[in-house]
């Protein structure tokens, strides 16, 4: 992987922010987390570099402006519409994927509850090519 990326990772969940923490510790030590606690957080931390991200990883269910609020709020700036954005949730059913895509979501990545599906799929992620992910028939992520 690259030298030095930034991932941003938005979930109100501390316990799956401290599991993705330590999964990408694992991964690659070259990989810097920078977390949100809601929608609110990221579109200000986006809106406010430095750092900015090469890929981010949104929880959908969430207080408050949900994931996919967020998603399409994201998708209104010119500055991040081809940000990589990956829906990162325990909702696995169809119209919540289907939502996604719709919003322009990049990925959709279901939380698995075992550490190492979880660590497995976010291994995956980090290793898709996002500059040239247009190609990609792949949306969501099967362990």
């Amino acid at each position: 992987m690259n030298n030095e990326l930034t991932v941003f990772y938005t979930d109100d969940d501390q316990e799956d922010i401290d599991f993705f923490r330590e999964i990408i510790d694992i991964i690659d030590s070259n990989v810097k987390v920078v977390t949100q606690r809601n929608g609110e957080e990221l579109l200000n931390a986006l809106n406010n570099p430095p750092p900015t991200p090469y890929l981010v990883f949104l929880d959908i269910n969430m207080p408050g402006m949900n994931g996919l609020e967020t998603l399409k709020r994201v998708r209104e700036s010119d500055q991040h519409k081809n940000l990589p954005v990956v829906m990162f949730s325990t909702s696995s059913d169809d119209i919540t994927i289907q939502q996604s895509k719709e919003l322009g979501a990049s990925f959709y990545v279901p939380k698995s509850g075992a550490f190492d599906k979880l660590k497995k799929s976010i291994e995956h992620t980090l290793k898709m090519n996002w500059e040239n992910n247009s190609d990609s028939n792949e949306f969501v992520y099967y362990c």
